[in-house]
């Protein structure tokens, strides 16, 4: 009877033993179980963090390299604005430069016509003159475009010499501003009247070969009044006016 008692308890002290280690090993498991589930969830959330960091990144990258892109675009404009002006402001300097230019080289006194030669001079003996000659001729067809010499007012116009004799044919007599007058004579034809203001290298006449004159030309003058008398080398004035005779 005790022998058997004895098994018995020792039977069941063994099978509470098992069942206690089983117990402590099907929680060890819970617990492991429990901890991979734990350093799963955390290390998917540190991925998402990561994730979201790398598209910010990304983003803040493009959005900065779009605003210097921008700057650089804003720029560029600005340069070719002022280039553009800088070119206008220069083309317009050229021009008032030219402009200024044109004006200045414009000649105050000119040639009374164009293409001639020069033929009997200023103070020149001669048989065809009662005393010395008194003006330049120069010989140019017949009909040869003759020009105001500088700008003045007309003041003797027409045959006779517009009042200085027969010898001189048709012409005309312009008083200029510099006190000076400007003669043109054996004229075929008058084209300006008394009293007309006229500019210089306006045509006043053309040349001809009336009065006393041995050939077409024009007879040129240079006087001190409006009158016959009063003439001074006509070359030499032209040439101290810058006019190359």
């Amino acid at each position: 009877m005790s022998q058997r008692v004895t098994s018995r308890s020792s039977r069941t002290s063994q099978l509470r033993t098992r069942a206690t280690v089983l117990a402590a090993g099907l929680g060890v498991s819970v617990a492991l179980g429990a901890g991979v589930a734990s350093a799963a969830d955390t290390t998917a959330a540190s991925g998402a963090a990561s994730a979201v960091q790398a598209q910010a990144a990304a983003q803040a990258k493009v959005a900065k390299a779009e605003a210097v892109k921008a700057e650089k675009a804003a720029t560029a404009k600005k340069a070719a604005a002022a280039k553009k002006a800088a070119e206008k402001k220069a083309a317009e300097k050229k021009a008032a430069a030219k402009k200024a230019a044109a004006k200045k080289a414009k000649p105050s006194w000119v040639d009374p016509v164009k293409k001639y030669s020069l033929s009997a001079s200023f103070a020149q003996n001669g048989g065809m003159w009662a005393s010395k000659h008194s003006g330049q001729d120069f010989a140019v067809p017949s009909g040869t475009q003759v020009v105001a010499t500088h700008g003045g007012t007309v003041v003797k116009a027409g045959g006779n010499g517009a009042g200085d004799g027969p010898a001189y044919g048709n012409a005309v007599v312009i008083k200029h501003g510099n006190g000076t007058y400007s003669q043109y004579a054996h004229l075929s034809k008058v084209t300006v009247r008394v009293g007309q203001i006229v500019k210089t290298g306006q045509e006043i006449a053309k040349s001809g070969n009336t009065g006393n004159s041995s050939g077409p030309h024009l007879h040129f003058e240079i006087r001190t009044t409006p009158n016959y008398g009063s003439a001074i080398d006509p070359v030499k004035f032209l040439r101290a006016k810058g006019v190359k005779v």
